[in-house]
């Protein structure tokens, strides 16, 4: 039996999907499984035992019509007898429409669904602590006999020891104290209408240092230092000094390690967060006014937390619908005042410093 899953795009998405893997694996253990994904996500998936091969969608294939039926012919060739579409937009309900699987499973969509041997309406509730993204995912299994409802498979994310031993020798030559509490600071969004305000953010990082004398780290890219720097110099002195800007991971792979030596990573909503929680780390989540809280807030309690401004001002949000909330996004972000959860903070550091 041969198996494909399309999951493109973000890396929390691609990491998200990779539970179907393990899933699958339960059920048929000598199926060959492969993974559609984009080419820039692999590092997120890299060593998962699950998965025999990676197919990649590569930026030339978005362009070029080309390219991307070649891709399909490519995709047919491989005589999949099973094809699960994750991804569920145009791309990939191409390359479900051509591939030959017997049979196609994916998300109901109206202007889709005749693709698909198996259409499946997702839930709009979650029914456990695995938050909405993983549940509905794993019912993209119940066509095939895979039922999961009551033994949930998190996400994970596989770390070498060399990896693990490189990025403590980074820690250790930048002078951070491996006795004191080393936080990843996830400052900045994935895109200005999923980054706390700069400013808010660093009386965040305050708050912390004030609270637990904490060693601090930045998560952030090259072309996001200016961003990086703004955070930094708007918090009290105190606060810079126990903060390691310099300290940062310059691929994904290194940002996964460094993140395994953290004892939480607190910040934005986005693929660090996701990460982390495959890493098996503590995350305390500021989520983006317009992102809702309920898919992607997995496997909360005292180990996870997350706040939203739903959450302190619902009747922000009265009769509004998803579009418009996405569009007052910054607005909505300047409502959301680190007062609002600072009590919800130390809480989660109290719980997590004192185990």
């Amino acid at each position: 039996m041969k198996i494909l899953i399309i999951q493109q795009k973000m890396i929390g998405d691609v990491l998200t999907s990779s539970i179907l893997f393990e899933a699958l694996r339960l059920k048929y253990p000598k199926a060959q499984l492969h993974y559609l994904i984009n080419e820039h996500t692999y590092p997120v998936v890299l060593n998962n035992p699950f998965i025999d091969h990676f197919i990649f969608f590569t930026p030339e294939m978005e362009k070029s019509k080309i390219k991307l039926l070649n891709l399909t012919k490519t995709i047919r060739k491989e005589k999949y007898d099973i094809l699960i579409d994750a991804y569920s937009k145009l791309s990939s309900n191409l390359i479900s429409a051509l591939s030959g699987a017997r049979i196609k499973i994916s998300k109901y969509k109206s202007y889709s669904s005749f693709i698909y041997t198996h259409p499946i309406k997702y839930k709009n509730e979650s029914t456990s602590v695995a938050g909405l993204a993983i549940e509905n995912r794993l019912q993209l299994l119940e066509p095939i006999d895979i039922e999961l409802s009551k033994n949930i498979i998190k996400p994970k994310i596989y770390v070498t020891d060399s990896e693990k031993e490189k990025a403590k020798q980074v820690l250790t030559e930048s002078n951070i104290n491996p006795y004191t509490p080393l936080f990843m600071m996830s400052v900045l969004g994935s895109g200005i209408n999923k980054t706390y305000p700069l400013d808010y953010m660093a009386r965040v990082i305050d708050f912390i240092v004030q609270q637990t004398n904490a060693q601090v780290l930045f998560n952030y890219i090259p072309k996001q230092s200016e961003e990086a720097k703004f955070v930094f110099n708007g918090c009290k002195p105190d606060t810079q000094k126990q903060i390691f800007m310099n300290v940062f991971g310059t691929n994904l792979r290194e940002f996964l390690a460094l993140t395994y030596c953290c004892d939480a990573l607190i910040g934005n909503e986005g693929g660090a967060v996701n990460m982390a929680k495959a890493l098996d780390i503590p995350t305390f989540t500021i989520f983006s006014p317009w992102i809702e809280k309920k898919t992607w807030a997995s496997f909360e309690g005292e180990k996870n937390t997350s706040v939203h401004l739903k959450d302190y001002k619902p009747e922000f949000f009265e009769n509004k619908e998803g579009k418009q909330i996405k569009k007052e996004a910054l607005t909505l972000y300047k409502e959301f005042k680190p007062s609002f959860f600072l009590e919800a903070l130390k809480t989660f550091l109290d719980n997590i410093l004192n185990k």
